[in-house]
């Protein structure tokens, strides 16, 4: 690392939280040996990595359908005022709801989006009436359903420059010609 705050990683620092973000059952001397160090150092970074909070936690990923949640719905809602107690009960409401596994405070049309998993869409129908119109403040509920995931990836673009463009497939590589 080139500094303690951690407010700047080194080639080594992003090297490393890629590869963990690929795989982070790897052994250290596994992770040791991607990065081109030896094994004492490769574990002090992580665990300096961790101390810093930049390594926040590990994490099996499960696949949702297997486990019964296999729909999947974007909601948008709306609050009816942004008071301090307003929000804060919304809030903690959406924290305490299991259902609900992503939410994002937005500018837009909507106060709030939120990612809903359910096992189909009668359960998301009883999500909606037992628990989305039930949620403090809400006065307005939009949904999308899922029809395909397309990309789900939880891995950050670390050391990346800000425009990376994608490579383009070989479709779109012949209509640009």
């Amino acid at each position: 690392m080139q500094n303690e705050g951690m407010n700047t990683l080194d080639r080594i620092d992003i090297a490393l939280l890629n590869e963990l973000q690929r795989d982070s059952r790897q052994t250290v001397q596994q992770l040791a040996e991607r990065v081109g160090l030896s094994g004492t150092p490769c574990w002090k970074r992580v665990k300096a990595l961790e101390e810093a909070g930049v390594i926040a936690g590990y994490s099996a990923v499960v696949d949702r359908a297997r486990v019964g949640l296999a729909q999947c719905v974007i909601a948008e809602l709306n609050l009816t005022r942004h008071s301090e107690d307003v929000v804060r009960a919304f809030e903690e409401a959406v924290a305490a709801t299991p259902q609900i596994v992503g939410c994002w405070s937005t500018t837009g049309a909507a106060d709030y989006v939120i990612k809903v998993l359910v096992p189909d869409i009668a359960g998301y129908e009883q999500f909606l009436h037992g628990v989305a119109f039930k949620l403090p403040g809400v006065t307005h509920v939009r949904s999308s359903v899922v029809l395909k995931e397309v990309k789900a990836d939880n891995r950050l673009p670390i050391g990346l420059p800000v425009a990376t463009p994608a490579a383009p497939t070989p479709a779109l590589a012949r209509r640009r010609r």
